[in-house]
């Protein structure tokens, strides 16, 4: 490609379909809506729906929205999402592996009760969905897959250490998937959020010293906004990133480097 050839239509995602877990809350949402505006069509499995929010935000951008119930960390799940998202929307050409959880507990406290779950929505469902799309990837010879990492897969996850597990996972996955699958013109690639204003927050937001220890480690000086990564996810996805791969990208207010 020339340089005369760049525009900002590499940014665009029309006529594109996008899958997205977890796509109807959070974060998960975020994605979906900047995937949306950016031009894709929107499919979300999930467990539940949720009030009607989602397809409202999407279908606002003129773009379409497809709901499928399903638990994703169940066997057959992700063939049948994959061929739910090809049959409804016609094709397939973005995955964000955006569903997680998090439980607390420090390493004595942990059990399998609570390790298990974690792995399985975190590490597993994610490697098992994009593991399915790879034939049909492969035959388009092209495809982008984001997988949601976190700080804590660069950190020892002080008090969640499943959780920590799962992220430092997540950059191996993206790695491994980025070497095995770059030649047939596939992209893999992770976003690795930094401390959002978010629900799973709102405690250590609601403590002032625990509010302060965190921001005092950013260098921006505030918590993040969803917002701030709406314009991250869409870059991922869009053909103005065909050579970025492999990569772990931080959106963290500079966290990293205190």
């Amino acid at each position: 490609m020339e340089i005369t050839d760049f525009s900002l239509d590499h940014f665009s995602l029309q006529g594109k379909v996008a899958l997205v877990t977890g796509g109807n809350s959070g974060l998960g949402q975020a994605f979906s809506l900047a995937l949306a505006k950016a031009g894709a069509d929107i499919f979300v499995p999930s467990i539940v729906d949720d009030d009607g929010t989602t397809r409202h935000l999407i279908e606002e951008t003129g773009k379409k929205y497809e709901f499928f119930e399903i638990d994703i960390t169940s066997n057959k799940a992700p063939e049948q999402i994959i061929s739910t998202a090809i049959d409804r929307l016609g094709g397939l050409d973005i995955i964000v592996n955006s569903a997680g959880i998090s439980k607390l507990g420090n390493v004595e406290n942990f059990d399998r009760s609570q390790w298990d779950p974690m792995l399985d929505i975190n590490l597993t469902a994610p490697f098992a969905l994009s593991h399915a799309a790879i034939e049909h990837f492969t035959a388009q010879k092209s495809g982008k897959i984001i997988n949601i990492a976190s700080l804590f897969a660069f950190l020892g996850g002080q008090g969640s250490p499943a959780y920590a597990a799962t992220k430092h996972g997540i950059v191996g996955f993206t790695k491994a998937y980025c070497d095995e699958l770059a030649g047939y013109g596939i992209q893999v690639n992770a976003i690795a959020p930094g401390y959002f204003a978010t629900a799973i927050t709102t405690a250590t937001r609601a403590d002032p010293e625990a509010s302060r220890r965190v921001l005092e480690h950013i260098p921006a000086g505030r918590w993040g906004e969803v917002a701030d990564l709406m314009g991250t996810v869409v870059f991922l996805a869009s053909r103005a990133s065909n050579y970025v791969n492999g990569h772990v990208l931080t959106v963290d207010g500079g966290y990293l480097v205190r």
